[in-house]
């Protein structure tokens, strides 16, 4: 893999690509889910990961999709609006992955693609920027869009503790914990 000036470096640490290294564009709003917070949610997610349909809103490092891939889903969509690093999300995969039907690379707004999205994910990855706080509104819409499939898995990252009453009707907490300034949760679309 070359180089690429102002580029950060990651290492995948679970499937058949651990230990290969992907980098991604050095922007302030990219920050990737630490190693130990990834393996904690890879954990949880392991009944559940086999055979999956993965989708990572808001991908920038693209990381969570790239574990996933590496674990055995059968496929995961990233979307991204930076233009740098959704072009570097899809030099990343082709690097890793020979088969090019198991993954797309979108370049988009996040809230925009779900609009026209038609396809139930059974795994969504949610990590917007903090700042943003659009977290009660791309919920709303896994739901109301079908994206998140009946029984489908959430992942959710946040400044602060999800707190049940601020979910979608339909969306519960399985699992959550604290990493540093993150905290991080499990949730599932009730059947």
């Amino acid at each position: 893999m070359t180089r690429h000036l102002n580029q950060r470096m990651l290492r995948i640490i679970g499937g058949k690509w651990r230990s290969r290294k992907v980098s991604f564009p050095d922007r302030a709003g990219i920050r990737p889910t630490p190693d130990r917070v990834r393996e904690t949610l890879f954990n949880w997610l392991a009944p559940a990961i086999a055979g999956a349909r993965c989708l990572e809103l808001y991908a920038g490092s693209g990381i969570l999709s790239m574990e996933a891939l590496s674990r055995g889903a059968r496929h995961a969509t990233l979307v991204e609006r930076d233009e740098a690093t959704w072009a570097r999300l899809g030099d990343n995969l082709a690097l890793l992955c020979d088969d090019v039907s198991r993954y797309a690379c979108i370049h988009g707004a996040a809230l925009e693609w779900l609009d026209h999205n038609a396809e139930p994910c059974d795994i969504v990855f949610l990590d917007p920027p903090f700042e943003d706080n659009v977290l009660p509104a791309v919920l709303a819409r896994l739901i109301e869009t079908g994206t998140l499939a009946i029984g489908g898995l959430a992942y959710i990252e946040t400044p602060a503790a999800v707190d049940a009453e601020s979910l979608p009707r339909g969306i519960t907490i399985m699992r959550q914990k604290k990493a540093g300034q993150v905290h991080y949760c499990l949730c599932e679309r009730e059947r």
